[in-house]
């Protein structure tokens, strides 16, 4: 049985002990394999801001790594609400950035996780002009600012 096969188990037996009728679908997505509930409780599943989606991701994985050591981490989502969640942040951080070529002011984004950090990261790595920068604090947030230009 593979990882993303055992995952499943572990998610439907998972999500049935609590009372859910699921379909769980299994991808290869670039972010790596994913499971894909999909359901019409899915605002049960997805939480306030996807907190209960990212706790049942958590425990799937820790339960994956007693069973499987080495296993690769299983992202799971519910009704496609990560993957328009993180197109919704990529659009909005490149709409941030026009605001900063513009303005030439930075701009301070709301507090995440690092997850979505590194998703923010990943959109200015190769751009010439614009760079984020974590900020540390008791909530980590992303700047977008114009990178320094020689003297």
């Amino acid at each position: 049985m593979t990882a993303i096969e055992h995952a499943r188990k572990i998610l439907d037996t998972m999500l049935g002990y609590l009372g859910f009728t699921v379909q769980i679908e299994e991808l290869e997505t670039p972010e790596g394999p994913t499971l894909q509930i999909l359901t019409e409780d899915a605002d049960a599943l997805i939480g306030h801001r996807g907190e209960i989606l990212d706790d049942i991701q958590y425990l799937v994985n820790r339960i994956l790594v007693r069973h499987m050591s080495g296993a690769p981490r299983i992202r799971v989502d519910v009704e496609y609400y990560r993957s328009i969640r993180e197109d919704n942040l990529v659009d909005h951080v490149q709409q941030m950035a026009l605001r900063v070529r513009t303005t030439g002011k930075p701009v301070v984004l709301n507090p995440m996780n690092s997850y979505y950090r590194r998703l923010v990261h990943n959109v200015f790595v190769n751009d010439r002009e614009i760079m984020s920068v974590s900020e540390n604090g008791p909530a980590r947030f992303k700047r977008i600012t114009l990178k320094r230009r020689p003297h």
